[in-house]
């Protein structure tokens, strides 16, 4: 999706050189993806599932 709309960045991290950010981000698997610091998505998804998880930041960016 960071191809397709220059609004959207994304930074792709080797959890096994980082393990300050491996903490942090509590990575107990990969892919692990972080969308704005809120929304966790654990494992690859169909991109039609992994847009649908990632939306809710975009419309609400505190989801409950």
């Amino acid at each position: 999706m960071a191809f397709s709309n220059a609004n959207i960045t994304a930074t792709s991290v080797e959890a096994t050189e980082f393990m300050d950010l491996s903490r942090r981000y509590r990575v107990t698997g990969v892919p692990k993806t972080i969308v704005n610091e809120t929304i966790e998505i654990l494992g690859a998804l169909p991109e039609e599932q992994f847009v649908d998880a990632a939306l809710p930041t975009v419309d609400n960016p505190s989801p409950s």
